[in-house]
């Protein structure tokens, strides 16, 4: 999927579920002389290091299509798990970090997770470009969603309509933009994302959004899915709540209204 069908796809996603930011397409790549033109790098067109998170923000919130390589990302973390440091050992380094962080009570309880977050080897890709799937001129490895659980529930319906697996997490609070950038594309598998720390306190991230993340190539099933799954029963979002009911109302509310015949 490219160009329009992209922009219907992300169109068609947004408005039926009512997304408050943009569903967000990424791109592995070997090196940076394959961004697009007009990509802001932000070591070059901001003058500074950002964290991956930041950049998510940037394409979701502003619009931009940012291109990430090892001389834009400050955040240690993730420039260890996608392969931007000179270690040898990501996950040991990942341990150590944990540990010192105290997020790990040792370095060997550290690494133990380390070793379950999906990670690039290094210089395994030289960059990551990140744009608003509706201005994608690109075939994503992986596309993420921002939303609500009640609407990012919606996609979770769609994908399991047509392939009766279910979504997969691997929560950890921390460098959780290995889970909603990297999982997908990894595994070849949608993934549902809690943002961590450094979404929320670097990227803006709101407390009331997660994330569903799936590889690119299953993004037609999924819109398709996404008209037909729990249709017959009237599922949608917002969620239509049930009103065929009469209320009960407390003894006092009923005394007067029989008093005043009402009731």
């Amino acid at each position: 999927m490219v160009g329009q069908t992209l922009t219907e796809a992300a169109d068609l996603i947004r408005n039926t579920l009512r997304l408050k930011s943009f569903p967000v397409a990424v791109k592995f790549l070997k090196d940076k002389k394959d961004f697009p033109e007009k990509t802001r790098q932000p070591s070059v067109a901001l003058g500074k290091k950002i964290a991956i998170c930041q950049a998510v923000t940037m394409a979701r919130i502003y619009g931009w299509t940012v291109g990430l390589t090892k001389d834009d990302v400050v955040c240690v973390p993730a420039a260890i798990a996608f392969g931007f440091s000179t270690s040898m050992d990501s996950a040991a380094s990942l341990g150590r970090l944990f540990c010192d962080g105290s997020y790990s009570k040792s370095q060997e309880v550290g690494q133990k997770e380390a070793v379950s977050i999906r990670r690039l080897e290094k210089d395994e890709y030289g960059a990551v470009l990140l744009s608003p799937l509706h201005r994608a001129n690109f075939e994503p490895d992986t596309v993420a969603f921002y939303g609500n659980p009640a609407q990012l529930m919606r996609l979770v319906h769609a994908w399991t309509y047509g392939t009766g697996q279910r979504v997969q997490g691997n929560f950890g609070g921390k460098i959780e933009c290995t889970e909603y950038l990297l999982a997908p594309f990894k595994d070849q598998a949608p993934h549902i994302a809690i943002p961590g720390t450094g979404d929320r306190v670097f990227s803006m991230t709101q407390d009331d959004e997660i994330v569903f993340a799936l590889p690119g190539r299953h993004l037609a099933e999924l819109v398709q899915a996404l008209e037909v799954a729990g249709k017959k029963v009237g599922v949608q979002y917002p969620v239509p709540v049930y009103l065929n009911f009469q209320p009960e109302f407390p003894k006092q509310f009923k005394e007067l209204g029989k008093e005043l015949g009402i009731l």
